[in-house]
This record gives C-alpha cells, structure tokens and sequence, in this order.
C-alpha cells in the first residue's frame, strides 16, 4: 500500500496549534481581567476604611477638645469618662484604663447606619507636657463583623493624632 498524498491532516494540525494558542490567550487575558476586578475592588474597600478612621478621629478630636470629655483631673480609676455621641451614634467603651501617668480609653464606633466602624483609642496624659495621643482604626465593614469576624475579609486603615 502506497502513500499517495503526504499532506493530508496538515489543515487540521495546523487548526489545533492555533486554537490552542487562542485559548492560551483567552485564559491569559480572562485572568489578567479578574486580577484587575480583585484590585479595583480592594481599592474602594480601603476608601471606605479610611474614611471610616477619619471619622472616627474628628469625633475623638471633637470629644476631646470641644466637649472636654477626655480631661485627665476630671476622671479616676472608678470614674471612667462617657462614651463619643457621633452623629446621634453612641460609641461602646472597650476598655479603659487610669493609672498615675495616663488615662487610656478604647471606644468602638458604629458608622453609617452600622455600615462601617471605627477604633478609637485616647491616651491622655497626666503631665501635659506629653500631650494628647489619639489614633484611630476604620474598617469597611459593620462593628458586629469586626468583634467577631468568621472568617470574613475586610479592610482597616488607621490614623494618628497627636498634640
């Protein structure tokens, strides 16, 4: 039996090599595109998180030097101070601690309709000279996620002030 035409099945091996190469670039560029959506994504959750620790510093900072509500002499260990009132929300006090040298409050701050949450911590010092130390930590996501998260992801950004 005698092969007469050497070229049969050229077409198709020649059709594969190039579906193949399609489809490695379509997987390619399909992956490329979900790492983009991951990122994008990412991004506005640590917006959102950021905001969240703005606000919650500019109602410490409110507290703190409108409302006098973190005044060392005006507190002790039996007197801990009241909570942040922000935008007609109550903060929950963590912790709190008074000792010789400072007064530390931890309050939790619900935001955006229970949407978002707030950190906040106060350290304010018994010598002046030291000053007043309030740092704050956002997250995207509500307080109830935060204290207790399951194995949720979420974003937390946070800022300092100190004067």
């Amino acid at each position: 039996m005698a092969i007469k035409n050497k070229k049969n099945g050229f077409a198709l091996i020649i059709a594969v090599i190039f579906m193949s190469v399609m489809l490695t670039l379509g997987l390619a560029l399909s992956s490329l595109g979900y790492k983009q959506q991951i990122l994008a994504s990412t991004a506005i959750e640590s917006q959102y998180a950021f905001y969240a620790a703005d606000a919650g510093l500019e109602c410490a900072l409110y507290a703190d030097q409108q409302q006098n509500l973190f005044s060392y002499s005006a507190h002790d260990e039996d007197n801990p101070p009241q909570t942040i009132v922000c935008n007609n929300s109550s903060a929950t006090q963590l912790s709190y601690t008074y000792n010789s040298d400072r007064l530390t409050v931890t309050e939790r701050l619900s935001l955006d309709s229970n949407t978002r949450c707030a950190d906040i911590t106060i350290y304010k010092y018994n010598d002046s000279s030291y000053g007043t130390y309030i740092f704050s930590q956002g997250y995207d996501v509500s307080c109830t996620t935060v204290a207790s998260p399951n194995s949720v992801r979420f974003v937390s950004r946070g800022m300092i002030s100190h004067y």
